[in-house]
Formats: C-alpha cells, structure tokens, sequence
C-alpha cells in the first residue's frame, strides 16, 4: 500500500480480494449547541470506485451533552424491516446509539416508508450497506441539533393519506430493550384518519424495580397508560406519541427473557356520522347520561352542537350524532326517581333495565333506581324470582348483574346479585338501588330486577327475610361492612328454618368498638319466643357458634362508638335435625320393645297353658271335715279311690263330683243344692292328746284350728287376662298371678306401678 496526497493506494496478491475483504467508509459529524458541520450525502470515495467490494458507509455523530442529533430522511423515508431481512434495492439503513454500556440498534430500515426523522440521545451512528456490483444511490439526509429527549431515541413517523399499516419493532429486536430504558415514537396522523396500535408479538422480563408500560401522549391529554398485555389504544385521532418503557431487569437469572415488542400502527380513514334519535316520553322521570371516555376520537354532538358529556331528560326527544365512537369510548347510564306520597297511594314498582335505542355507540353501562318513601315510612325491596345472595367485597357476583344499595347519605347497604337465600330487604330510609354489569360493566339484559313497595313505618332500620337452602353457605354482612354500622343503627334478619332441619350460625369476623354511649349487642331469639338463645356485647366474651332448630331473629345493634366501628360477617348451614334422628332411632327401639312385650305375652299364655295341662290346681273340698289344698303329689288316695288317678279336672266335673259325694254322705241335699255344714265344730284331734295322734306315713291335711270347713269356692274366670297400657298388666286368681305377671315385669319393666297410682 502506497499514500500520495490525499490519495490512498492499496495492492492486493490474492486473485480475487473482493472474496475475502469488504470496505467500509467512515465519516464524522459533530454537532454543537447550534448546528452541525455537516449532512450526511451518500456518494462513491476515490477516483476508482469499489464497485467490486461489499461496502458499508458509516457517518459517526455526536451531539452536545443532554442533546440529542437529528436526522432528516424526508427526501426518501425509511420502512423500518428485520435485521435478517433485505431490502428490494439491496440498499439496507441502519441506525445505532452509543451508550456507555455499548452500541444499541435502534432498527434496520429500507428506502420509502413512513419513517422522516429520528433523534439520537448524545451520540450514535448512522450506516448504508451496499452489496458488491450494486452502484450506491445517491442520497443526502440533513443533519441538525435536536431536542433535550430524555428516551434513548425518538423517531418520527407521517402515516399517508390513505388506508396503510406499519410494523415497527423496539430497539435490539429480537434481543431486549436496554436495561431500564425508554424508546419514543412520534406519530402525524393525516385528517379524517384514526390511528390503531396492536401488538403483534412481546416478551416482558422479570423486573425488579419499576415495571414495563405503554404510555400515550397527546398534546392537551393526560397520558394513558398500559400494560403490554392488555388490549392498546384504537381509533385515536389526530398526533400522538407511543413511549415504551423497560424496567430495572433481573439478569441473575440465564433464562430471564427480556423486553422485545413488535407492534403494527394502522391508520384507518374516520367513519361518517352516525344519527340517533332517543325518545324518553314514555320513560316517567327517567333521565339518560352519555359520557366520552377522555383521550379517546369520539366526537358526540347533541342538536349539531359538540358536547363530552351529554344529558338528556326524561319525556323528552333529542337528536344526537356520534363520529369515531366505540364501544369502549362511551359511557351510557340511567337514572329514575320514585316516589310516593301518601302511604295507602303507593302502588307497587317494578325495577327493569330500560330499553334505549341501538344507534347508541354502546349500551347501557348501569341504571340507578332512587326510592323516596312517604314520610315514616320504609322501602322493601322484592326478588321477582331468584332470592339475592350478598356480596361482600372479596367474593364477587358470579352472575352477569349486581345490585348496588346505597342510603341517600352515601352509606352502603351492601352489594347484592341473584341466587341466593335474601327473600326481601327492608330499609328505613331513602334508597337508591343500582344495577350494572359484571367484567366488562355492560348491562345485557332488560328483565325485571326487583320489585319495590312502600310500607308503613319499621322498628329496625334495615329488617332481611333469609330463607337459607340445605348444604349452601349463606354470607350475611352487616350494613356499611367493611367501614361499619351507623352509630345507634339496628338490623335484624328472620331466618326460616325448613322443618326437619336445624341452622348453624357461626360469627366468622367480628369487629368490636370502644363504645362512649350505649352498647352493642347480637342477639339470637327464636320466633314466637322472648327468651333469647344467644346474647353479646362488645365488653362481653361468647361463643361464636350456634345451632337453632327452628326459625329465629337474628338482631345486632350499634352503640355510639368512641372509637374503632362495629362489624360482623355470619355464616348460616342449614343440616338435618340431629334430635329427630334420635328420635327415630328411640322409636324403632320403641317398636322393638312393642314387639318383645306381645312375644312375652304369648309366652306367657303358652307356659301357663302348659302348666295348667301338668298340675291344674282347684279348690277340693273333703267331705271327712278337713279342708286342704292338694300339692304336686296329687290327691291321696283312700281304700276305696286307689285307682282313681286324675291328671287334670275341669271345674264343672270337680265340683258336680263334690256334689254328688255330698248327698250320698248326706251332707247335701239335691245335687246342684247348697246345704249348710253341720259337722263338729272342734278339730278332729288335738295337740295334748298322744292317743289321738295321726298314724306315722299316713297324708293328712293341715286344717287350722278354730276354722270351720270352707264353702264352695267362688272363682274368677280360669284364664289370665293381659292389657298394656303404659305398663304391662296380667290377671290371674292365686298363683298364676304371680307367675305372670312377676315374670313379666322381671324381664321387661321392673317393679310394676299400680294403676291407681300405688306402688
């Protein structure tokens, strides 16, 4: 290699050098507060070109400290590709920043696009790639001092006058974004053109101080911002700019992605005006709110006059237009007064979402109800079919609607929504109900909600009906939950308990004050009932569970809090009835016993039969003057009845025997004829005589001195008679009354109690 003056000589001893070495071209461009010493032109150095060379132009630039340089490429503009792309007139752009912690590409680009400028923070460099055997086009690119930017780079987009769309990508794609950073790009949109961002592809890294977001500006515009996965901006009208904004990144971890995004912006040209006429005479003192959401293209006008905020009257008619109006730019709400003023006038409301006409640019967002009772008298509120579940604030409404009820002092009754165990609510008070969508806030039904009633005048200031369901936890929170009851308020709720079921109350969160007058008080009471079943107050400790098994009042009270507020979440289950399980179970034993005292009853009969049959035991009366009463071994035998031998006797034999006897001894007349006893009136034999003792071996009957011969028995019916009636009775004359009965009563019922009320 040989150097003259200003010239440079380089020799090659390789065939073909174009093979192995490429040429690049370097300049330097500075700039001062003021201006720079000169413009980027793109032109061929030397008097023999490298035509047959790969060849990279680079312009180095540098700005004054806090200013950035600017670039000017209004002459071509510039497409922004993938750095793996090429572009169809082989000429490829590329624009670089310097920091200090290394070169960042800000993007690749092609000739003719929607890119006109850029600005550089400080310092960077601006390239043109040129393949071997391919002539570099003419260009020049003015270069001048830009703005104070605080974002790495700012570049500047005109969308054209027609339909289009660009792609556009962040700095180092598709490597991140530097590390707690921002890139900036400035958007022109031509008239009657609205502006769409999507986001076509991104990665989000793990942050660990701040956080990634799009943020939108526009001139006289508070900014928008959004996160890089929620839905971006549409239908923007006029200039605007779109900042992307890195955080401070966690790179300890090798597999933590960084920040990359590949976004479209499209301009579509503004639709025409869309009429609407809203006609409210028949709607009575129902007024109609429209509302553009700020930032956003819609453009409403109410009778060709340009309003943000749009009323409309009840029992009016208006016409109205609306231009570049989507659905998520407008807010559409209602609003309807009711009210009565004689008690015994009032008639019964229904609560139903309007219907509104469908040129509107988006439905209705939530209608409110307010309810002004007569003076002294109070609102119920009526599900029409489902009862309502309370929602308190962390279980939310799985349903479409929710049911917002608010005194007219702003305090809050509570959150409500359909399917659930609250029949009817009573409030003391001016009310207003609203009711509004779940998720997106759009309401898409027009059925009847509620019904309202004015009733007379109530003791409590808020009175629930609840009717719990088998197995589902039913939430009751107490008015103003989580802030708290009024002072001095009181609330009460009738549960119905179902038959054969039984409740169990729990008090989940209890949240007591320091009362300074007064106390609080929760009370359980069931219906009918003054005797109170739970009781608490604010200085007092209780259990915090209860089981009713009947329908109850559940009443809670406030006092004047000196400090702290007064709240209680309860929990009611509704099981099975624990006591008639029991009871169940006591009447199958009952039946089982039923059953043991008919088995021993007939046992009873069976073995008295039987011993009836073996040894029949009767009254016989000896004709010799001795009464006796045979035992086991039968009667005894005289010389001339040794072989009769009598297994069992009938009475009527028995006694025709005795009868018969008689008057052959002459004791009797007739048979069948009493005859008074005639016989000796002393005993046959007596203690002091030895002479007169009986023979040894012979049976004798005891007879007891003094006692005459007794008369024919009188006996009750033979057969033993058997009644239940609280206890087991069983009748029978001499010993088989004792059999029976003391057998009975050993087995099954322990000592029997007389039935006229002895022991």
């Amino acid at each position: 290699m040989s150097r003259d003056t200003g010239t440079v000589s380089v020799e090659f001893r390789c065939p073909r050098p174009q093979d192995v070495f490429s040429v690049e071209i370097l300049r330097s461009i500075e700039c001062t507060a003021k201006s720079c010493n000169g413009d980027i032109i793109q032109t061929e150095y030397g008097s023999t070109p490298l035509t047959d060379f790969n060849r990279t132009f680079t312009w180095n630039l540098k700005a004054s400290a806090q200013q950035a340089f600017q670039l000017d490429f209004t002459s071509t503009g510039l497409r922004q590709i993938n750095p793996s792309e090429t572009c169809p007139d082989k000429h490829t752009y590329s624009l670089q920043a310097l920091q200090a912690t290394g070169k960042v590409a800000i993007g690749t680009y092609c000739r003719t696009g929607s890119f006109h400028g850029a600005q550089v923070l400080k310092q960077g460099s601006f390239s043109v790639q040129v393949p071997a055997k391919q002539k570099l086009q003419g260009a020049r690119f003015g270069v001048s001092v830009g703005e104070e930017i605080k974002s790495l780079a700012k570049m500047k987009l005109i969308l054209p006058e027609r339909s289009s769309s660009t792609e556009l990508l962040s700095p180092n794609y598709p490597g991140s974004f530097p590390d707690d950073d921002q890139m900036e790009w400035e958007f022109q949109t031509p008239a009657k053109y609205n502006a769409t961002i999507d986001f076509l592809d991104h990665t989000q890294p793990r942050c660990l101080k701040k956080s990634t977001a799009v943020e939108y500006h526009r001139r006289g515009r508070e900014a928008s911002v959004r996160g890089l996965s929620v839905t971006q901006s549409t239908q923007i009208q006029g200039n605007f700019s779109l900042t992307l904004r890195n955080c401070e990144m966690d790179r300890a971890r090798d597999n933590t992605a960084g920040l990359s995004v590949h976004f479209k912006v499209a301009a579509v040209q503004r639709s025409r005006p869309v009429l609407c006429e809203v006609d409210l005479r028949k709607e009575e003192r129902l007024s109609l709110y429209i509302e553009a959401r700020p930032g956003s293209e819609c453009e409403m006008k109410m009778n060709f006059n340009t309003k943000e905020r749009i009323t409309l009257p009840s029992k009016s008619i208006t016409q109205l237009s609306f231009q570049d109006c989507s659905p998520e730019d407008v807010r559409v709400t209602a609003r309807r007064i009711i009210a009565c003023q004689q008690l015994n006038r009032c008639p019964k409301v229904s609560l139903a979402v309007p219907s509104l006409p469908s040129c509107l640019p988006a439905p209705l967002s939530n209608v409110t109800w307010t309810l002004l009772p007569p003076p002294h008298g109070a609102v119920e509120l009526l599900s029409p079919s489902n009862p309502l579940r309370q929602s308190p604030p962390g279980q939310p409404c799985n349903d479409s609607i929710i049911l917002q009820v608010v005194e007219d002092d702003g305090t809050s009754l509570g959150q409500f929504c359909p399917e659930g165990a609250i029949k009817s609510i009573q409030i003391h008070a001016n009310v207003s109900v609203t009711a509004s969508g779940v998720g997106d806030g759009v309401l898409r039904t027009s059925k009847l909600l509620l019904h309202a009633v004015f009733r007379g005048e109530i003791r409590e200031r808020y009175i629930f009906n609840v009717a719990p369901e088998k197995g589902v936890q039913t939430v009751l929170a107490t008015p103003g939950w989580p802030e708290g009851m009024k002072s001095y308020s009181t609330v009460s709720w009738i549960i119905s308990v179902p038959a054969k079921q039984e409740a169990h109350l729990m008090f989940t969160n209890i949240t007591q004050p320091k009362c300074n007058n007064r106390h609080t008080n929760i009370r359980v009471q069931s219906l009918g009932s003054l005797e109170e079943m739970y009781s608490r107050r604010e200085d007092e400790e209780a259990d915090s569970e209860i089981t009713i098994s009947k329908s109850f009042y559940l009443n809670m009270s406030n006092c004047m809090p000196e400090r702290g507020h007064f709240t209680v979440v309860s929990q009611i289950t509704l099981h099975k009835n624990k006591n008639l399980l029991l009871i169940a179970v006591l009447s199958v034993v009952a039946a089982l016993l039923l059953i043991i005292f008919i088995a021993l009853g007939v046992v009873c009969v069976v073995i008295r039969k039987k011993k009836r049959q073996m040894n029949h035991q009767v009254s016989i009366y000896n004709p010799n003057g001795t009464s006796f009463l045979p035992g086991h071994n039968g009667l005894p035998k005289s010389p001339e009845e040794d072989d009769h031998v009598y297994a069992s006797i009938e009475d009527s034999l028995v006694y025709t025997h005795l009868l018969r006897k008689g008057v052959e001894m002459g004791v009797y007349g007739e048979a069948d004829t009493y005859r008074p006893f005639t016989g000796p009136t002393e005993p046959p034999h007596s203690q002091g005589m030895a002479s007169e003792r009986p023979e040894v071996g012979v049976y004798r009957p005891f007879v007891p001195p003094s006692h005459q011969g007794p008369p024919l028995p009188n006996r009750p019916p033979s057969q033993a008679q058997c009644f239940v009636k609280n206890d087991l009775y069983c009748t029978e004359s001499n010993s088989e009354e004792e059999d029976c009965g003391d057998l009975t009563r050993s087995a099954v019922l322990g000592p029997r109690m007389d039935p006229e009320g002895g022991d």
